[in-house]
């Protein structure tokens, strides 16, 4: 069975739009050669690939098992090209990450900036994903890395630790939570939060928590960042649950009380997962490796 590569780039620019008008512009050819492309592809697989209707097309499962392999395919291509245009070294070639909330606002930043000025011929793409999308992501060939916090369950991923923060709850300096010794979760429900917007992989996992404990929170207002989040709570707006690297770091311009939560799932373990390191090119391997070092 032969694939060309060709008509797999155009099925994956088909399945992403989710158009095969869009997705034939994309690949730089017409509506009426994409459409005969991919039925000579569904021939030869003699599987139906998409449900067409005027509002664009969907995958069949057939066509989502082309799709994973296909990006996969496609993904090795680019590593192959990479890695023989600069002789397997790391100055070159296309990153794609897959990230939770903290990792995207808090220590990422920093250090791509240095990792990139670095290295002028890396381009990155980062994405703020949930967690089950970044382990989904890494599994289905979308994302080159993911990284993660708290345990994985993926037997077919690479797992590699990298480093280790805990959550903790803030609170402006006079509130009347500083006078316990002990606070659950539960202790906060009676206070309004403030807490990240909806798609967070954090707050999702503060949701999550307190529905577990049959309670929910009280949002008062939901921002882009940690330190909008502690700058709000500053203003005495509301408290906020927080990873204790963010919450040090505002503490020293804010007018902050951090406070610990006795609870068992504040520990967070970041890893780092990869279907295979030993697949990835140069520049991938470098910005594992600079992961685990900075960390």
């Amino acid at each position: 069975m032969h694939f060309d590569l060709t008509d797999l780039r155009l099925f994956i620019h088909i399945a992403e739009a989710s158009s095969l008008t869009q997705g034939a512009r994309r690949a730089f050819i017409s509506p009426a050669a994409a459409s005969v492309r991919i039925k000579a592809l569904e021939a030869q697989l003699n599987s139906h690939l998409l449900y067409r209707d005027s509002k664009g097309v969907d995958l069949t499962d057939a066509g989502k098992k082309l799709l994973q392999h296909a990006r996969l395919i496609m993904r090795q291509v680019g590593y192959l090209k990479t890695e023989f245009a600069e002789f397997g070294t790391d100055s070159s070639g296309h990153i794609r990450i897959f990230a939770n909330t903290t990792a995207v606002t808090e220590f990422l930043p920093e250090l791509l900036a240095g990792f990139l000025a670095a290295r002028p011929g890396v381009t990155v793409d980062l994405r703020e994903r949930l967690s089950r999308d970044i382990i989904r992501g890494v599994l289905d060939g979308s994302t080159d890395i993911g990284i993660i916090a708290g345990p994985v369950a993926a037997k077919k991923l690479q797992v590699l630790h990298f480093s280790t923060d805990r959550l903790v709850l803030v609170v402006p300096k006079e509130h009347e939570l500083t006078q316990r010794k002990h606070i659950k979760l539960r202790d906060t429900v009676a206070f309004h939060h403030v807490g990240l917007q909806e798609g967070s992989t954090l707050q999702a996992f503060v949701r999550d928590q307190a529905e577990l404990l049959g309670e929910t929170l009280v949002w008062r207002i939901q921002l882009s960042s940690f330190e909008a989040v502690c700058r709000m709570v500053e203003a005495g707006v509301g408290i906020g649950v927080i990873p204790e690297s963010a919450a040090i770091r505002n503490s020293k311009t804010m007018n902050l009380a951090i406070l610990s939560l006795d609870e068992p799932w504040v520990v967070r373990e970041r890893s780092i997962l990869v279907r295979d390191i030993e697949a990835l090119p140069g520049c991938v391997k470098a910005l594992i490796a600079l992961l685990q070092d900075q960390h």
